[in-house]
């Protein structure tokens, strides 16, 4: 249930950008999400449906973009991707590793109408 409140900080960020951009609607919103982090993409669309109802980012799309992650072994430098629990170095079997990508968790891109120029409008 942790997603309800990412959505909700999903949905003020979104609303502070369409604000300063004079946006009348939200149109799509993308989303990067490391693999590590605990965020479902369902979970969030189905808050996101709820949350923005009323507001102008209502029928707005989320793209959910994510990212895999690396890590880089301290002790012989590999790098390498984690396909699905955290484990050892491939290379030297060590666990003296740091993080490389797979923590994301950002609003990347928002597309959205102005009422000015009634034409489509990319912020990020």
């Amino acid at each position: 249930m942790h997603e309800l409140p990412v959505t909700e900080s999903i949905l003020k960020i979104v609303l502070e950008s369409a604000q300063e951009n004079k946006a009348t609607a939200v149109t799509d919103i993308t989303l990067t999400i490391g693999s590590l982090s605990s965020i479902v993409d369902d979970s969030v669309q189905f808050y996101w449906d709820y949350v923005s109802r009323g507001t102008v980012c209502e029928n707005a799309k989320l793209h959910f973009n994510r990212v895999m992650a690396t890590l880089k072994c301290l002790d012989c430098d590999t790098t390498y991707s984690l396909i699905d629990d955290l484990t050892p170095c491939p290379s030297c079997g060590s666990i003296n590793v740091i993080i490389l990508s797979g923590e994301e968790f950002q609003v990347d891109h928002i597309e959205i109408i102005k009422e000015e120029t009634n034409q489509d409008e990319t912020t990020r």
